[in-house]
């Protein structure tokens, strides 16, 4: 079995039963999935980003890091590759580009239950859910234009997205994407084959994007198969919350209109604790304390492992929260397999394990 991703594929009605439910898919999470397996215990994992890897493969997938045991070197985008690989005997489900909206409790804190529902409307039944979110959930930045709320939130193509969750909602737009990094090019080149029309704006005419993506998208529009501006959006324009135009302003001053009935502007992501905020934990400082046995919360079956916990002597390290992710899988067996007896196995000596892994 290996790593699955489940967006489009899932109706949005479907009810996901799951043994764990594990809320960031950065190392902290991909390692849980990994000690979760060892105990026959099955998990979902739900992630705000597009790919897994959290931190490591969005904001420094070419950093260098240097204390991980075992590897003098490794860059964040090599250790994400390396625990997906370990990882594939467990056969997780990710569930990219989806933040968790709402949490209820269904069980009791001898037998936990929850209920967990997506802002993509996936809905899960988790017997326990574990926190491995980093410091907070990825949030877009949303640009400065006025009464730009108006036209979010619309659940086909129009109006204003922050995302892209389904590329055909997208098909036979009047697309406007603002930005000048990976995903405005990405997006750009992705949707330009289905879309109406698309028109990508910069403030400059220098992008931060890949070189060959750079290339790819002036190509297009040297063969008229794009547009290109140099600007700001300023405003919009439409009737209620269908959006009609983005009103621009050049690098000289000048104001001028682009049509459009889609606006997907990126700008970057910024790290917010978001709706964990409001799931009844005790927080401190926009953390959530959790205890040095077993990584519980202060609510029975919900557990807290790497950047987004505190303890007494916390160390904010990859490694500590490998160790955070180990002890707390312990505790979850308790409440996945409550009448199994847990007995302790190294996977240099026990056959069993390591027929789990695929290695005996």
């Amino acid at each position: 079995m290996t790593a699955a991703t489940a967006n489009e594929n899932m109706p949005a009605s479907e009810t996901v039963e799951t043994d764990v439910l594990i809320v960031g898919a950065g190392p902290c999470g991909l390692f849980a999935v990994f000690e979760l397996g060892l105990l026959d215990i099955r998990a979902h994992l739900v992630d705000i980003l597009p790919k897994v890897g959290g931190q490591c493969a969005e904001l420094y997938p070419e950093k260098p890091i240097y204390d991980i045991p075992g590897f003098p070197l490794v860059t964040g985008q090599q250790l994400v590759d390396n625990l997906m690989d370990q990882i594939k005997p467990f056969g997780a489900t990710f569930h990219l580009n989806q933040m968790i909206e709402a949490i209820e409790v269904l069980g009791t804190p001898e037998a936990p239950r929850f209920r967990v529902r997506t802002d993509a409307g996936t809905v899960f039944v988790a017997k326990t859910v574990m926190i491995a979110a980093g410091g907070g959930s990825f949030l877009p930045k949303k640009p400065p234009i006025p009464g730009i709320e108006a036209y979010e939130g619309h659940s086909d193509g129009a109006g204003v997205h922050y995302a892209v969750r389904r590329m055909e909602a997208f098909r036979d737009r009047y697309i406007l994407i603002v930005g000048g990094g990976d995903s405005a090019l990405d997006w750009t080149l992705n949707l330009q084959p289905i879309a109406r029309r698309v028109t990508l704006m910069h403030r400059r005419d220098d992008f931060r994007a890949a070189p060959h993506s750079v290339e790819q998208m002036r190509a297009l529009v040297a063969s008229g198969a794009m547009d290109l501006r140099i600007g700001q959006v300023t405003g919009l324009r439409g009737e209620g919350s269908t959006l009609q135009g983005a009103i621009c302003r050049d690098t000289a001053g000048e104001s001028f209109e682009i049509a459009c009935d889609t606006l997907l502007p990126f700008f970057g992501l910024t790290m917010k604790l978001g709706p964990i905020a409001d799931w009844g934990l005790n927080l401190h400082e926009n953390l959530i304390p959790a205890d040095t046995e077993k990584f519980e919360t202060n609510v029975p079956g919900i557990f807290a492992i790497g950047d987004i916990n505190t303890y007494p002597g916390k160390l904010k390290l990859i490694l500590s929260g490998f160790h955070e992710a180990a002890l707390a899988a312990q505790k979850v067996h308790r409440y996945v397999y409550p009448e199994k007896r847990l007995t302790f196995q190294y996977t240099t000596s026990s056959t069993s394990l390591q027929k789990k892994l695929g290695v005996a």
